[in-house]
């Protein structure tokens, strides 16, 4: 099972940690962790390579773990800009969940 948490300050999201396998599919052949890992990689892109803010990334392939902390001190524009990419990865995954409920779960904490 895929777990996605998503670490709150309030409303804020300030880190997530997705972990695991679907186990929908063999290895190279699941939809479900290829959409997961695709929308992941995108989030981690936009935060770092796009807006340049250094964000805190951890993988781990044998837990297939990613985790993601924002750091401290962002302006109004990349604070709103993180929020909507942060909400949005949490929606996207939440609707995965409703799909496939045995396979993906989402939390916040």
């Amino acid at each position: 099972m895929i777990t996605a948490a998503f670490h709150m300050e309030g409303d804020r999201v300030v880190s997530f940690q997705v972990e695991g396998h679907s186990g929908l599919a063999q290895s190279g052949e699941d939809i479900l962790c290829a959409a997961v890992t695709s929308a992941v990689r995108l989030v981690e892109c936009a935060v770092n390579d796009v807006l340049g803010l250094e964000a805190s990334v951890k993988t781990n392939a044998k837990q297939a773990s990613i985790s993601l902390k924002l750091p401290g001190g962002l302006g109004q524009t990349n604070e709103s800009t993180c929020q909507t990419l942060l909400a949005s990865l949490m929606l996207y995954l939440t609707e995965l969940h409703e799909e496939y409920p045995d396979n993906i779960i989402v939390m916040e904490v």
